[in-house]
């Protein structure tokens, strides 16, 4: 018998509420900024066969990731009561190398019933420059690979794959503490869905997941229907790949019917030598988050509200790379490619319901030192402008799209890194013009007080925010050392005394000027 619907809403709270407690735990256990001020993790609840049932309101990028490869991840193990899985390999469901996922299953009267899972970015997962974020070439470049492992076995921690990946790290013991924090937040998911559970029965549950799943199913087709059919197409370009390739394409051909939409990258870039190479699973990620903006605030994160979208990428191309192409960067910048790309298709068919192009960059900066005894790694994503809709201008100075982390506080970031924020405000003049502005992007300046290696990895410092509807674009970005300006994508040798300055994009407009 079907859930009523306040029994349906009360149900996808108290499954919402799951994994926000799991987020709670996280952030109050983790150790390093990474997690627990800058919030980049994401938790979410998945049912027996690894469809997404529920997630917190956390990191876009990981969440869609993590809905798109779960089921795959969980067939291939043999799982006991206590068992917690560790991976980061982007081409066996992970994302990027720093993002590591733990996942834990569920048994009610000795049966699987559901998994719990959170994924937290490591601003130190073993690579060769500090924040594991390198211009690299290859996946072995970026650090330590985790293929599915488990982490816990009947409860227990196994030492040899904990040590190996946190020796792996130069704060081991911060890496530790931050692997403990994920360890408890799934502890806490597990301990709180069983209790619903057993109150449910599992029988019950599954009933209520298929209730679920046909309410999402039923919004969703209710928003795409207000898509007129026909086949929108768009095109995009990555600024360069770090490694000589520059204006590299994204192409999408969305065709929109009584069906469902059905998404065609064919056409975009070869994957190439940089980072910015996606795996499915991140672009998948950006093809959801877009549909899920259009969709009422009250439609559920689970499979069901995805089922009526499907996604066609040429392997190895630029969005759905082989291994061991580098990926560092393609969760970060290109996720961010891809959502103008989908949002530019779509603004042919609704543009109303579209608005211009955000900063289009997560404008990633990775630190650290090596030095024995002062060692120390930091990664940060900084905001930009936000794209102007017809409703009203664009935000300035926020993250927008994949991401959703927040900035590091000035006073924690001084209080634990050898540096000093000199500048951190808008950046006046960068949003693109129109009846409707677009947002203003930032000014992020350090002063480096001891000797440090810095890595960029940012976007749209050659191309520019679009704007819409007669819009003006938004100004591109731009990286400077000591005054000189550095390219979008460079690791840099910082001494004391060196001021870096970030100064990212800001959002397209919307209109045209009165």
């Amino acid at each position: 018998m079907s859930l009523s619907p306040i029994d349906l809403a009360l149900f996808a709270s108290r499954m919402d509420a799951i994994c926000e407690e799991m987020g709670v735990v996280l952030r109050q256990a983790a150790l390093s900024p990474n997690i627990r001020d800058r919030l980049d993790f994401s938790c979410a609840i998945f049912d027996r066969s690894g469809q997404l049932a529920a997630q917190a309101a956390h990191i876009p990028v990981h969440l869609g990731s993590m809905a798109f490869a779960m089921a795959g991840i969980v067939s291939r193990v043999d799982w006991a009561d206590g068992d917690m899985l560790v991976l980061n390999d982007p081409y066996l469901g992970g994302t990027h190398l720093p993002d590591v996922t733990l996942v834990a299953p569920l048994f009610v009267e000795g049966q699987i019933t559901a998994f719990v899972v959170n994924r937290a970015h490591h601003a130190d997962i073993g690579a060769s420059s500090p924040g594991s974020m390198p211009i690299s070439r290859s996946l072995f470049d970026e650090g330590l690979i985790i293929p599915p492992s488990h982490l816990l076995r009947n409860g227990a921690v196994v030492d040899e794959v904990l040590e190996r990946i946190v020796g792996a790290t130069r704060n081991p013991s911060d890496a530790r503490g931050d692997f403990f924090a994920q360890i408890s937040a799934n502890h806490a998911g597990v301990a709180r869905l069983g209790q619903l559970v057993r109150v449910m029965g599992r029988a019950a549950l599954d009933l209520a997941l298929e209730d679920l799943n046909a309410y999402g199913e039923r919004l969703a087709r209710a928003v795409l229907a207000d898509i007129p059919e026909g086949v929108y197409r768009f095109e995009d370009v990555m600024d360069d790949d770090g490694q000589g390739a520059r204006d590299i394409p994204i192409r999408l051909a969305l065709r929109a019917s009584a069906s469902g939409i059905h998404l065609d990258f064919s056409g975009t870039a070869s994957q190439v030598q940089g980072n910015i190479n996606c795996p499915l699973a991140v672009t998948a990620a950006a093809v959801l988050y877009v549909f899920r903006c259009l969709m009422p605030a009250q439609t559920p994160a689970c499979a069901g509200s995805f089922r009526p979208i499907a996604l066609e990428a040429p392997e190895g191309c630029l969005v759905n790379a082989c291994r061991p192409a580098a990926v560092a960067a393609g969760n970060v910048e290109t996720s961010m490619r891809l959502v103008d790309v989908v949002m530019g298709a779509l603004a042919q068919a609704i543009p109303d319901g579209m608005p211009a192009a955000s900063c289009g960059s997560m404008s990633n900066l990775a630190m650290g030192c090596a030095a024995p005894g002062a060692a120390w790694d930091y990664y940060e994503t900084i905001g930009g402008g936000m794209g102007a809709g017809v409703h009203g201008g664009g935000w300035s100075g926020v993250q927008t799209h994949m991401t959703n982390t927040l900035n590091t506080p000035i006073e924690v970031l001084e209080a634990r890194l050898p540096l000093r924020v000199e500048r951190y405000g808008l950046r006046d003049g960068s949003g693109g013009g129109g009846a409707c502005p677009g947002g203003e992007g930032l000014v992020r300046e350090l002063r480096f007080l001891g000797a440090a290696e810095a890595t960029l990895l940012t976007e749209r410092r050659r191309s520019r925010p679009w704007g819409s509807a007669g819009g003006e674009p938004g100004a591109s970005g731009r990286n400077r050392l000591n005054g000189a300006e550095i390219s979008g994508k460079v690791r840099v040798s910082l001494q004391p005394g060196d001021l870096l300055a970030i100064e990212t994009p800001g959002g397209g407009g919307c209109g045209s000027r009165a």
